[in-house]
């Protein structure tokens, strides 16, 4: 089917065009998964709601601004993929998906997330990259099992201090925000196993050598005058990362990657449930 025939499709709300649309999905597939990306949506056809044992939903890359209540009868879902879309507001029915482990919100207008995001105390990943935001809304503190968090590309200046209250976390990203300073709130987080603070506006790095767990700090593109010290092992990409964080010893070295290396996760390569 075209893309353009499905552009005019979307807008006609008649059930044969919906079914039309999904191309004639009327079972829940084998695998439990059903991917209605890239399709020029603007509405969930309800039927999908009728999936109750569908375990994996990718909505990304259509036009969807809200989603129907009865998208609470899928109790299964463990991943859902709102990902390149136009909400601006996350739909409360989402915060009902009490088994979600993994939630794509990147690419939307989000200025902020609702109270009701801590019901989805399963939660493991959190991708709310490429939105509006210009603060960590509060309420991701409160994911108590949240593994990796994505906020790049957003306009955030600071983290809340209840961050370190994530004992699970081990990655964040923080790539292409308006970070000023390193955010201290990352220094009492040595549980931390990824820290990405790329593309900001940090011009001075504390030692981050403290900080057990960590295996790798990008702090590159920052208008900084030093490179952040870190443990022997620690990989660094950035300015002098090749040169060792404590003066120059026969065996204090840090190990360098380049920047081809940088293990980012692109948002068509959706992750799966541990």
């Amino acid at each position: 089917m075209g893309n353009s025939l499905k552009a005019i499709l979307a807008f006609v709300p008649s059930n044969k065009c919906q079914k039309y649309l999904l191309e004639d999905l009327e079972e829940m597939p084998v695998d439990k998964t059903v991917d209605l990306s890239g399709r020029q949506m603007r509405r969930l056809p309800v039927h999908i709601c009728s999936f109750r044992e569908l375990v994996k939903l990718y909505l990304s890359d259509n036009n969807l601004n809200h989603l129907p209540p009865e998208l609470e009868q899928l109790q299964n879902l463990q991943i859902l993929a709102l990902d390149f879309n136009n909400f601006k507001a996350l739909p409360l029915v989402v915060c009902t998906l009490k088994q979600l482990c993994i939630l794509y919100l990147g690419n939307n207008k989000l200025c902020s997330l609702p109270l009701e995001l801590r019901l989805l105390q399963n939660l493991k990943t959190l991708w709310i990259e490429s939105n509006c935001l210009q603060y960590l809304p509060e309420v991701v503190c409160e994911l108590s099992l949240l593994k990796t968090l994505h906020a790049g590309s957003n306009a955030l200046r600071s983290l809340p201090w209840q961050l370190q209250g994530l004992q699970e976390l081990r990655t964040i990203w923080l790539s292409g925000n308006l970070l000023s300073e390193f955010p201290p709130v990352l220094l009492d987080m040595p549980f931390l196993e990824v820290i990405d603070v790329d593309r900001n506006s940090i011009r001075f790095f504390p030692s981050l050598a403290h900080l057990s767990g960590l295996k790798l700090v990008i702090y590159d593109h920052n208008p900084c005058r030093n490179a952040p010290r870190v443990a022997k092992g620690v990989r660094r990409v950035g300015r002098w990362s090749e040169e060792t964080p404590e003066p120059r010893k026969r065996s204090g070295a840090v190990i360098d990657i380049t920047l081809d290396e940088k293990p980012l996760l692109p948002p068509a390569a959706k992750a799966e449930p541990d």
